[in-house]
């Protein structure tokens, strides 16, 4: 049957039910024999002790919710009987000390990349098409379609198939009742053989960005698209702009330059209002990108040593088992990460309210305390101004699989970062320069915030899920973590790993991060993940504002 509750921190008054529980029940929790006095699903939590209305519930060691009325122990806790609540936080004389986990394992682990002039080392080596702004979104659809075939990056479309053969009945005189009976058997056949076989691929950014708005969305969409371009598991790139945008070549170029002062990668910038007809400037963009892919398919992976390594850490359909299982284990792959020399990233600030205390003190620098201090302040008021607030962060889904408050959704969220201190606190969206735990300010929203972790230098993202998403990245590989085993049994298609032997008590927390590491080494080395098979190539430039 395996371990049935657990209690996540010893000054906790909540219990976790691992599995599904009924009321009557008599539960053993830490030599305290407790009636349930309600049914308790998988991933939700009952109390420990009785409350009085205005009492504190406490769980990962933190304030997450007050209780609303007079509750007893064996209750269940839900949105109706507690709401989201959360300590403050100072910025304080810190004296964090931090022992490192034990990397002798990884110590001379390579993995084979792609060296960049600035040092950088990619783990995968893409073209990138992209617009200055939307208005030129058209023209790169044009491109995808003449390229992506052509050069052998796309795949078999099983679903067209299916549909013409779907198509095909109907003329045959099939009835509806035969045509929803039909059965798919759609071959998963993957990518023809690329014309360029060091060419990972070639990725366009269309985006809704560019103009219109306010000019610094201007500037902090090229400061995006200079982080895809700068990026090192991109070759070259190739822009297209109609020419009298708010996002000015100009502008980008200066933010190319932030990000690498002697950058000599291949980039094709192309003026449609100075070329005249769109055919001559989609016949020069289509020559000039093959003519550079052509080139950049010379380079060839080479050895390097993991602090090359920028991990972003992301969570999306999260649910009560991922700040347990492969929250928790991202973690300390991220803490064997920084004690090997290299870097992570922590992003999603609405995500971390309640924890603003811990992440303060770690940090290096009383300079970054303050500085994340004032983001999360910032971005807090910004969404209460709007009628809003962190509260709001958590989705009916979340809600529904145990994560009833925001702060226990963040107190969980949180652990993706690992233990390790602060190296810096990075406003979107800046690029990681400093080795260590980097903390991103970004939404919640997953695309959004991957997107960001990207163009701030993540190599590859970790993204843990507890309902399941299909999350992707142009550039960058996603690895899918599921925190239950019934999830990664169910989304074979889209998951990678399973962090639910965790949850059934067969791989200890350290064991399970050790085999994210392993697994991250391959994927740096050129192994295909689920996202990258399924051309889930998600990119949405988050519009400074707003987005929980």
């Amino acid at each position: 049957m395996g371990q049935r509750t657990l209690i996540v921190q010893p000054a906790d008054n909540v219990v976790v039910a691992l599995q599904d529980l009924k009321a009557g029940e008599e539960i053993l929790v830490g030599g305290n024999q407790i009636t349930l006095l309600d049914d308790v699903k998988a991933k939700h939590k009952f109390l420990l002790s009785d409350l009085k209305k205005g009492d504190k519930i406490i769980m990962y060691g933190v304030l997450v919710a007050i209780a609303n009325e007079d509750l007893l122990k064996g209750n269940v806790i839900t949105t109706a009987n507690v709401h989201h609540a959360a300590s403050g936080f100072e910025v304080r004389d810190s004296h964090f000390n931090w022992q490192a986990p034990d990397t002798t394992r990884w110590q001379d682990r390579k993995f084979m990349g792609y060296h960049r002039s600035d040092g950088k080392v990619g783990v995968a080596n893409y073209w990138l098409v992209i617009p200055m702004v939307f208005c030129e979104n058209r023209n790169v659809e044009v491109m995808r379609q003449a390229l992506t075939q052509a050069l052998g990056y796309k795949s078999h479309d099983k679903y067209n198939d299916f549909a013409h053969r779907l198509s095909s009945l109907y003329k045959a005189g099939k009835s509806t009742a035969e045509i929803l009976d039909a059965d798919f058997n759609g071959a998963d056949e993957g990518l023809e053989e690329p014309l360029l076989p060091n060419i990972d691929g070639v990725k366009f950014l269309t985006h809704q960005g560019g103009c219109g708005g306010i000019r610094q969305d201007s500037v902090t969409l090229c400061g995006l698209l200079a982080g895809y371009i700068t990026h090192p598991n991109v070759a070259g790139a190739t822009v297209l702009s109609l020419g009298c945008q708010n996002a000015q070549v100009s502008i980008l170029m200066d933010e190319i330059k932030k990000r690498d002062a002697g950058f000599n990668k291949p980039l094709f910038l192309l003026d449609q209002q100075q070329i005249g007809k769109e055919t001559d400037l989609l016949a020069l963009a289509i020559k000039k990108t093959f003519a550079g892919m052509v080139d950049a398919s010379k380079q060839q992976r080479q050895p390097a040593s993991l602090d090359k390594l920028v991990l972003g850490l992301e969570c999306g359909g999260s649910d009560g088992f991922s700040g347990i299982s492969a929250n928790p284990a991202v973690g300390y792959c991220s803490d064997l990460l920084v004690g090997l020399g290299g870097s992570v990233i922590l992003a999603e600030f609405p995500e971390l309210c309640g924890v603003e205390q811990n992440l303060s003190d770690r940090c290096k620098d009383e300079g970054d305390a303050k500085r994340f201090a004032a983001l999360m302040g910032m971005y807090s008021q910004r969404a209460t101004e709007a009628g809003s607030g962190f509260d709001m962060n958590p989705s009916p889904g979340n809600i529904k699989d145990g994560l009833i408050t925001d702060a226990i959704k963040s107190a969980g969220a949180a652990k993706k970062g690992g233990t390790s201190p602060v190296a810096a606190v990075l406003d979107y969206p800046e690029p990681v320069t400093r080795p260590g735990l980097n903390l991103l300010c970004t939404p919640g929203n997953d695309v959004e915030s991957t997107t960001a972790e990207v163009g701030s230098g993540a190599s590859i993202v970790l993204f843990t899920t507890g309902l399941g998403t299909p999350t992707g990245n142009p550039i960058a590989p996603v690895v899918k973590l599921a925190t239950n085993t019934p999830l990664y049994q169910k989304m074979t298609d889209i998951i990678d790993l399973n962090m639910g032997t965790i949850i059934e008590g067969t791989e200890t927390i350290e064991q399970a991060g050790a085999r994210i590491l392993d697994f991250v080494c391959e994927v740096a080395s050129g192994k295909k993940v689920r996202a990258v098979i399924n051309g889930q190539d998600d990119f949405i430039p988050w519009k400074r504002g707003i987005s929980l």
